[in-house]
């Protein structure tokens, strides 16, 4: 088996990530494609050759050219409740401090600096801006890590069929929960001016619809 999924990249990719040398730089990097609002998963070959990605696509991309610039390539699943989508994010962790990078379709759910001193605290800064489009405050839980270099034998980063099989993956790790339903249920809704501010420059054709 090989140690890294990224030895498939042609020259040309290894150029294209070579440029991305923090998790800033992927992170920017994210930010100046277009938010896809396609059903369709992309390994991240396809998404640097149609430059475009939703959370999940860009977070595996995240993940692998982490592990290019020397991190583990991790994902974390954010879970919300019945009435909004999942969010992935590609964690780091310098040291003793977990950040993370992350594709979205919402302003405070992209990029973490590596401040935070545990899984959890990462995670629940997230809480704040956790909202669906009906204004609800959704997140409910979140998985454990999921390191990437199980699917190095399928070449995950060149090959779009890997990215269900890692879905798949994803939904039986285990979960933790953060917010009972009885606390969720006592929840405010996002205040008008936070609600605008989180969805500027959304796509709205990519907002799940409860």
């Amino acid at each position: 088996m090989k140690k890294y999924a990224d030895s498939n990249f042609t020259d040309q990719e290894h150029q294209q990530l070579a440029q991305l040398k923090t998790p800033w730089k992927i992170q920017e990097f994210l930010d100046s494609i277009p938010y896809s609002i396609e059903s369709r998963y992309r390994c991240p070959r396809s998404v640097l050759r149609d430059h475009k990605a939703h959370c999940y696509d860009g977070a595996v991309l995240a993940a692998a050219t982490l592990q290019i610039i020397g991190y583990k390539p991790l994902l974390v699943e954010i879970i919300p409740n019945r009435h909004d989508d999942d969010h992935i994010l590609a964690v780091f962790r310098n040291k003793t401090r977990w950040g993370a990078v992350a594709k979205s379709n919402f302003v405070g759910l992209r990029y973490r600096e590596p401040v935070y001193r545990d899984l959890r605290e990462l995670i629940m800064s997230y809480f704040e801006s956790y909202f669906n489009v009906d204004r609800e405050r959704t997140m409910v839980g979140y998985t454990l890590p999921l390191n990437l270099n199980r699917f190095n034998a399928l070449d995950w980063c060149t090959n779009d069929w890997a990215m269900d099989i890692i879905a798949n993956a994803l939904d039986l790790i285990r979960r933790y929960q953060v917010i009972s339903p009885a606390l969720a249920r006592k929840l405010n809704h996002v205040d008008a001016r936070s609600y605008k501010a989180g969805l500027m420059d959304a796509n709205p054709s990519g907002l799940y619809k409860p």
